[in-house]
């Protein structure tokens, strides 16, 4: 090509990817193996002493995955990026970079249940701690700062309710404390939000969601923006000093803007071994080639649903930040404005019992404890994803006992209000 940048479409299809050299295969082949035959024995020491860039072994990287992992990359804007075997493991590798015991990071309390449970309780044995902070309250991140403090962590879209997080503000109190901002993509994809445009320094996806897009494949991914210096301050030891497993090497110095994609590869992925299996890499990879097109489809659904949700008689209230009087329309007009995304939540007037009755007389929605499936997916949080908070918890978390969240898949719109309309009048 010219010295054009490609579009976001392009990129979907291409990026990373070339003809096989040996087949001349168009698609990117599966290699299937545990691991790769080095050309000598001087070529096996550079590759294990970080002196060369190559296959060793598939839990640390394989062909297949490094297109993947090339392709996110160049989607969302950031130097490199390493792939891993769910959004979970994603979480557990960034953090291990970042923290030591008895440090602590800020999170927004608007998450994915998941990564609320995972963050207040797994993360407990590695003696990480978490301090929560209100997406809608700025100030209450600056509050939550201590010397401990390690990391920022939001969803650009808050997982159930889609909520939109004002990633530029929350950004600027992160570079004031000195600590990288680490935004969980999975909801928006960087077809709708890029966040390392608006100040983050590492992204994370499930890739399970809406890049793979279609239900078949687990998968998460880091993506590191570049933009952090490792060095500054000492807070960073993993990165900024000699690493005696490699021969003393200074990631940041050797590494530079990609020093921490590089530091999840050889001290994370390598130790703790969540590696992505190359089948899964080819399917997610399948189904990011037609992200464009699909995250259309499901916001121009979305938005059509949550419109006869607003109107119907048995519904309280439609948390979706399309809405023109949804609290959070100006932030998705800022930072979405192609769509303020496919999952989002509403409220029944007849609370706890309704949410589980709804769910059971849906007949098109699925339901299950998944979004971003080509498929349209319901749930009911308060006594699924979200039951292991208490009642004022998941108020907090926008997983009220009255709440049911839906994903919108990319089947007929009239068709999805149709199954909304039965079950509700049922």
């Amino acid at each position: 090509m010219s010295d054009r940048l490609p579009g976001f479409s392009t990129l979907a299809v291409h990026a990373g990817a070339q003809p096989d050299p040996t087949t001349g295969a168009r698609a990117t082949p599966i290699y299937q193996t545990t691991s790769f035959v080095f050309n000598d024995a001087d070529h096996a020491a550079s590759l294990f002493g970080l002196q060369a860039f190559g296959n060793i072994y598939t839990r640390i990287g394989n062909p297949t995955n490094a297109v993947l992992e090339e392709r996110v990359a160049a989607l969302e804007g950031g130097t490199a990026a390493l792939a891993v075997a769910s959004g979970h493991a994603a979480q557990v590798v960034v953090l291990q970079q970042l923290l030591q015991p008895g440090d602590e990071f800020i999170a927004a309390r608007k998450l994915y249940g998941g990564s609320i449970n995972q963050f207040t309780h797994a993360f407990k044995s590695f003696g990480w701690n978490v301090v929560w902070a209100d997406p809608d309250d700025i100030a209450s991140f600056e509050r939550a700062v201590t010397p401990r403090t390690k990391a920022i962590f939001i969803e650009s879209i808050a997982n159930p309710a889609g909520s939109i997080t004002d990633i530029e503000a929350i950004s600027t109190v992160a570079r004031k404390a000195g600590v990288p901002l680490i935004v969980d993509n999975t909801l928006a994809s960087p077809y709708l939000i890029r966040p390392i445009d608006h100040g983050a320094d590492i992204v994370v996806h499930s890739l399970t969601k809406f890049l793979g897009g279609h239900g078949n494949s687990l998968g998460g991914i880091i993506v590191d923006a570049g933009t952090f210096d490792w060095s500054a301050g000492g807070k960073y030891p993993m990165l900024s000093e000699p690493r005696p497993e490699y021969h003393g090497i200074r990631l940041q110095e050797t590494f530079g803007n990609f020093a921490f994609a590089i530091a999840c590869r050889v001290l994370g992925l390598r130790d703790l071994g969540p590696a992505l299996s190359p089948f899964n890499a080819f399917m997610i990879l399948t189904g990011i080639e037609t992200l464009p097109l699909r995250m259309q489809k499901h916001c121009e659904n979305a938005k059509a649903v949550a419109e006869f949700l607003a109107g119907h008689p048995a519904v309280a209230s439609v948390s979706y930040a399309g809405l023109p009087s949804d609290k959070y329309n100006q932030l998705a007009r800022k930072y979405a404005p192609k769509g303020a995304g496919a999952v989002f939540t509403f409220s029944l007037k007849g609370g706890y019992d309704a949410g589980v009755s709804l769910v059971s007389k849906l007949q098109l929605f699925s339901h299950l404890a998944n979004v971003g499936d080509t498929r349209s997916l319901v749930i009911h949080p308060a006594s699924t994803t979200h039951s292991q908070l208490d009642d004022a918890a998941k108020i907090k978390s926008g997983a009220g006992p009255d709440v049911v969240r839906l994903s919108v898949g990319i089947e007929d719109k009239e068709d999805l209000i149709a199954d909304l309309e039965q079950a509700l009048g049922a």
